[in-house]
């Protein structure tokens, strides 16, 4: 894809130039077709270079529009002025939540956006019937994370201007209000009390514990715990202790993407979450029956002993598991299995976790493939 004629205009001037900008290379990337799903397009080298300098001067430049988010009903923010008591009453007058939005997070928000309606087309088009779920499936996957991935290494700039900014003030997937939380739990648990009195004394407590004579600062204590629940975390998405690079760098993106939304995460992360939530999550749910009005109120019937899955994803599945037949061969079979790993794999990558009663199946199944 050629890089678009901008003309004298700056992409970086305001965030609707740049996002006007950037479009067009995130439909070619993440949306033009391709006889290669598991590569996303390329686009110019010029363009490319022109997106990675725009965006960087829209991160670090001095001044941004203050009031491109805003809501419509607050007043325009006055820019502050360099310093002195004219820039405080500039600030005091700035609307908060204007001023408390970091610089960055009208992009992430705005991919955030993209990527859900990218993933609600998608699932708009699925075929209806289960046979075919699955070939539409995971082809498509292949093509979204592959383009989720292309765009992630090209706005790479986020990651560290914001998104790193964002973990290190307690923003990312996993915070310090979850050590809390858990603490709480655990105090539930035992019978203590859980009052305001209670926990604050317990921190300080917690904050004051010592090792012979050395006593431990909070900020090194704090830091303790939350390796403490990292790991924890990460060994429910199967990174055990002394697990390679690899797999913990898999472990770790499995849990970004299974965040809620309102944890701050790499931008190929936010992609899976996306397709998690719009795509996948739908496919899993139950379908509820039509309500009416009843006439008479009769007893429901008892359901059937094998009345089977509900949702489209596990009828699928289970068709994928249970189709073997009489005169199926070698390659029939092997791409059965390589099927189902590859659905255990993008549900896993996805943020759904190991012990899921799907993906327990598929693995179940995957591990009777032969050898050799």
């Amino acid at each position: 894809m050629q890089n678009p004629a901008a003309g004298s205009a700056n992409p970086a001037a305001s965030f609707p130039a740049l996002w006007n900008y950037l479009r067009p290379a995130l439909d070619h990337i993440v949306r033009a077709p391709t006889n290669t799903p598991e590569r996303a397009p390329a686009i110019d080298v010029a363009y490319h270079m022109g997106i990675h300098t725009a965006v960087y001067n829209y991160f670090t430049a001095s001044r941004f529009d203050v009031n491109a988010f805003a809501p419509a009903d607050a007043p325009a923010a006055t820019p502050p002025s360099p310093g002195g008591a004219a820039a405080a009453a500039a600030r005091a007058s700035s609307p908060p939540a204007a001023a408390a939005a970091p610089h960055g997070a009208d992009l992430y928000d705005t991919l955030d956006r993209y990527y859900a309606a990218l993933c609600r087309e998608l699932l708009a088009s699925a075929p209806p019937d289960d046979a075919s779920l699955l070939h539409y499936l995971l082809p498509c996957f292949r093509r979204y994370a592959a383009g989720a991935g292309a765009v992630s290494r090209l706005l790479n700039y986020v990651n560290r201007h914001y998104v790193k900014r964002a973990v290190e003030e307690d923003r990312g997937w996993l915070r310090l209000a979850d050590i809390l939380d858990a603490v709480v739990a655990q105090a539930v648990a035992d019978g203590e009390p859980t009052t305001t009195t209670s926990t604050a004394a317990s921190a300080a407590t917690a904050a004051t514990t010592t090792t012979g004579t050395d006593t431990v600062r909070p900020r090194e204590q704090l830091a303790a715990r939350l390796r403490e629940r990292r790991a924890a975390e990460l060994k429910r998405w199967g990174c055990a202790a002394g697990a390679p690079p690899d797999a913990l760098a898999r472990a770790e993106a499995a849990a970004e993407a299974a965040s809620p939304p309102d944890r701050i995460v790499p931008l190929a992360s936010l992609a899976l979450r996306r397709f998690r939530a719009d795509v996948v999550r739908p496919l899993l749910a139950v379908p509820r029956g039509k309500k009416g009005r009843k006439k008479h109120k009769r007893l429901a019937p008892p359901p059937p002993a094998n009345s089977g899955p509900k949702s489209r994803l596990a009828r699928a599945a289970k068709e994928l598991i249970e189709s073997k037949s009489a005169g199926a061969g070698a390659a029939e079979e092997e791409e059965r299995y390589a099927m189902a790993a590859e659905l255990s794999a993008m549900l896993g990558a996805v943020g759904i976790p190991v012990d899921h009663l799907l993906r327990k199946k598929l693995d179940k199944f995957v591990a009777l493939r032969p050898q050799g």
